[in-house]
């Protein structure tokens, strides 16, 4: 079912050995150009007739009804509305642990950097709506930006031929769950140029969506290419591609466990990656014989079996667990399971992953929906230098200088001196100007640790 990938018995670079899925990003970017550059000229009209042609629905008014939301709050499954509010519960007891406090550093008296911790003013997220409606990801993104403070949220879906040309009713019952009143009918690379650059919600354009500062959450690659093109023009996240998931596993991993997560990634789309590292074959060998059965009693087994035997999807068999976790390294996954003995101890070494699942009871379905964490992952090896989706991707930090006259005196032939040093003397006559009477002291010392110091 799986391909292998034998690394045993050399000590080769693994990086551009390893199954990945390939996507041309740029190739889509030139695709939607014409269709952003429509949105930021004619707004509805642009919005409407992208709806159309992709979605094949053109709504007449792209804001949905606040009685809409509040209806889909009002029939969602008792069982489900459990379900998301303890995804939600769990959520906001993780997230709230990350907000920062500002903090000021005495860098010599009467001179302090206080560094602020503040929110982004306005935010849109993005909740796809293909393969798969996402409630999940309508929590995933609004509860850290409500953590973050941040003051105003607005929601994006694709409208859904089954619902009337709203998003799907799950999604909008989320929203009412979580407070967000400000949602969009609007899917694709338009509704990312949509919140971009803001426009009339309607013909009359009598309501109007207000341009974000930030675009949130997954997409397929057109709504990808939408956020690389408009990236500057507002703040992103990150460019998501196909999910994926690594599993580091030795010969005491179950094979049930292992086949079931694998399958659970390449359930999302056929480009999903499953992979994994092991220095058993007989394990692999056992995964295998466990694919070929489970695969074909899934429901959407036609796709899945298409994710497993891509090229992005494979086993990667390695000499020992050692090498397995430099191969997971190179591989940088989106998920990354440890099923293994000792698997804390080998999940506390792990330098590139989106999220770490530890044994066999931290299986990634738990990230996706209740186990607090965030599953808004970077993926395509991005989590060798990029994080998950947390409140800090809400917050920018800004530094507030406060100098008294004595401290910048002190200081200002220093000053001066490097401004020189650039050939940019008005810098340095920009503090001296302060001090006709001199040039200012070069006399000032490093500061020592007694001299520093921070508050909250």
């Amino acid at each position: 079912m799986l391909n292998r990938i034998d690394l045993r018995g050399g000590a080769r670079d693994p990086r551009h050995l390893l199954p990945r899925a390939q996507l041309d990003v740029s190739v889509a970017v030139e695709r939607i150009r014409p269709i952003v550059a429509a949105v930021r000229e004619h707004g509805y009209s642009a919005v409407r007739e992208a709806s159309e042609r992709f979605d094949g629905i053109a709504p007449e008014v792209l804001r949905v009804p606040a009685e809409a939301i509040a209806a889909a709050e009002g029939t969602l499954d008792g069982q489900v509305r459990a379900a998301l509010l303890e995804s939600i519960a769990r959520a906001r007891r993780v997230h709230a642990d990350q907000r920062r406090v500002d903090h000021t550093t005495q860098v010599v008296p009467g001179g302090t950097v206080t560094e602020r911790w503040l929110p982004v003013d306005r935010v849109g997220l993005y909740v796809p709506g293909g393969l798969a409606m996402y409630p999940s990801t309508v929590v995933m993104n609004v509860v850290p930006a409500q953590a973050a403070g941040v003051r105003s949220l607005v929601v994006a879906s694709p409208p859904q031929r089954d619902n009337g040309g709203l998003p799907d009713p799950r999604v909008l019952a989320a929203c009412a769950l979580l407070g967000v009143d400000e949602v969009y009918a609007v899917g694709g690379a338009q509704a990312v140029a949509m919140l971009a650059y803001g426009c009339a919600v309607d013909a009359a354009g009598s309501a109007h969506c207000a341009p974000v500062d930030m675009i949130t959450g997954p997409g397929n690659i057109w709504v990808t290419a939408a956020k690389r093109l408009l990236r500057g023009v507002v703040g992103i996240d990150a460019e998501a591609g196909p999910t994926e998931i690594a599993i580091l596993a030795d010969d005491t991993a179950d094979p049930v466990h292992v086949a079931a997560d694998l399958i659970s990634q390449a359930e999302h789309d056929p480009l999903a990656a499953s992979v994994l590292v092991t220095p058993s074959v007989t394990l692999a060998d056992a995964v295998d014989r466990e694919l070929a059965r489970l695969v074909p009693a899934t429901k959407h087994a036609e796709r899945v079996g298409t994710a497993l035997g891509g090229e992005q999807s494979g086993v990667v068999l390695v000499d020992d667990l050692a090498a397995g976790l430099r191969v997971v390294d190179a591989y940088a996954a989106e998920h990354l399971e440890i099923q293994t003995v000792d698997a804390r101890q080998w999940a506390m070494r792990v330098r590139n992953a989106g999220a770490i699942f530890v044994g066999a009871y931290s299986p990634v379905s738990l990230g996706d929906y209740c186990a607090g964490s965030n599953h808004v992952l970077p993926t395509g090896g991005c989590a060798r230098h990029s994080s998950g989706l947390s409140v800090q991707s809400f917050l920018r930090g800004v530094h507030v200088v406060e100098y008294t006259e004595q401290a910048l005196r002190e200081v200002a032939g220093h000053v001066v001196t490097l401004a020189n040093v650039e050939d940019l003397p008005a810098h340095g006559q920009a503090v001296t100007a302060r001090f006709p009477d001199a040039a200012g002291s070069p006399r000032s010392e490093p500061a020592t640790s007694a001299q520093t110091g921070a508050t909250a």
